[in-house]
């Protein structure tokens, strides 16, 4: 495993992609002030624990009214019964008539940009082909024209911020939160003129159905709330995606017996991205807050504490997983915990799922030769809360 991460340049702090397992269940790292999760049993009990675990982070830090409404609504950091309402809402426009729309939609544009890269030796696998279709499906979910899908790429300036999160006595909260708030103003804007437009004519779209949803209360999401709620779900999806895509790229490149073994067998692309997710998890960090004092693997963890639950860590633990660090294109079933579980399980799961099944499979349609270009080692963004590239150069030959 020492040689997948050094080819691919993943350091020593990803330890897992070395083989290599962390000597306690839970650590606490006192630079940060924040408690490590490792191992797969108390990550996964975490996620599933609403009541002693909160995701709002932002209740730990004195943050005022201003910076405050840049989080109001984000689906990520709510939790209890509005939480389970907005969600139960929101799940509505992903519905069967609209997911083969948007499936049939996927199919047209990749082969339209596999087209256009149709006789070139070498291209960009995540800038020149899945940014072209991540793009057109997030402008076709939210219902705002494709010459306004520039303003997405504002979110993946956070992923290159060496930030992370950090406990209450770092007292730099308030500082982190309006760093990545920061350059998201124009993303902010135009949003904010849509929902203005979707609320007087509405389409079968997730800024007309967000502009009618209501809370507990019986009122309607404000402005900044829905803004808030489709950064989220634009951070998480139109990210996801390509770096899903990227990381199984480069394990296909590493693991070749598993390339052939999918290319003879289609049936195996749902599985491959699955263990994509596992083997290489793109978000590998997700965090909660201690509603009151619990002991996690006979460590006490007093209330409001900062907890970072290692997904990528859990992913490789051997009491859940076969040969953990083996990559097996079938492996079934594989329990992963990279879109999360219980009641923050991703909400748009099925649609990244469904769209880089689409990507894969089309590419090996169109591509009998796909590998990364040997010379030119993929770039990753810096934050140390994800791992997944964000440029891989492929060859076709």
């Amino acid at each position: 495993m020492h040689e997948f991460a050094d080819r691919w340049g993943f350091g020593p702090d990803k330890f897992w992609l070395r083989g290599e397992r962390s000597k306690e269940p839970v650590e606490f790292e006192e630079s940060l002030g924040v408690w490590r999760v490792f191992d797969y049993p108390q990550v996964s009990e975490i996620l599933m624990d609403d009541e002693g675990f909160t995701p709002d982070g932002t209740k730990l830090f004195e943050v005022d009214e201003e910076t405050r409404q840049y989080f109001e609504g984000d689906l990520a950091q709510m939790d209890g019964p509005e939480h389970v309402n907005l969600r139960r809402q929101v799940i509505r426009v992903f519905n069967p008539r609209f997911m083969d729309h948007l499936e049939s939609r996927m199919v047209e544009v990749t082969n339209d940009v596999i087209t256009k890269l149709a006789g070139r030796e070498r291209f960009d696998l995540l800038k020149d082909f899945v940014d072209e279709l991540a793009g057109t499906v997030f402008t076709e979910l939210l219902g705002i024209p494709s010459g306004l899908r520039w303003v997405f790429d504002l979110v993946n300036q956070d992923m290159n911020h060496e930030l992370q999160m950090t406990g209450p006595e770092a007292g730099e909260g308030a500082a982190y939160f309006q760093e990545l708030t920061s350059g998201l103003k124009p993303l902010r804007d135009m949003l904010g003129e849509q929902i203005d437009l979707h609320e007087k004519d509405p389409g079968d779209d997730l800024i007309s159905l967000l502009s009618q949803c209501t809370k507990l209360d019986g009122r309607r999401m404000t402005k900044h709330q829905i803004i808030n709620f489709i950064i989220g779900i634009i951070g998480a999806g139109h990210l996801a995606t390509p770096m899903l895509i990227g990381n199984t790229m480069m394990c296909l490149d590493s693991f070749p017996d598993q390339a052939e073994r999918v290319r003879a067998d289609r049936s195996l692309v749902p599985t491959l991205l699955d263990e994509g997710m596992r083997f290489l998890t793109p978000g590998n960090a997700s965090y909660r807050v201690t509603n009151k004092d619990v002991e996690v693997a006979g460590k006490k963890i007093p209330k409001d504490s900062m907890i970072r639950l290692e997904l990528g860590s859990a992913n490789r633990d051997p009491r859940e997983f076969t040969d953990p660090d083996t990559f097996d294109a079938g492996r079934n079933p594989n329990p992963h915990l990279g879109f999360g579980r219980g009641a923050h399980h991703c909400i748009g799961a099925q649609l990244i799922r469904v769209e880089t099944r689409i990507a894969f499979d089309l590419l090996m349609n169109h591509f009998p030769v796909l590998r990364v270009d040997p010379d030119v080692l993929p770039t990753y963004y810096r934050s140390p809360d994800f791992t997944g590239p964000e440029s891989v150069m492929v060859l076709t030959s």
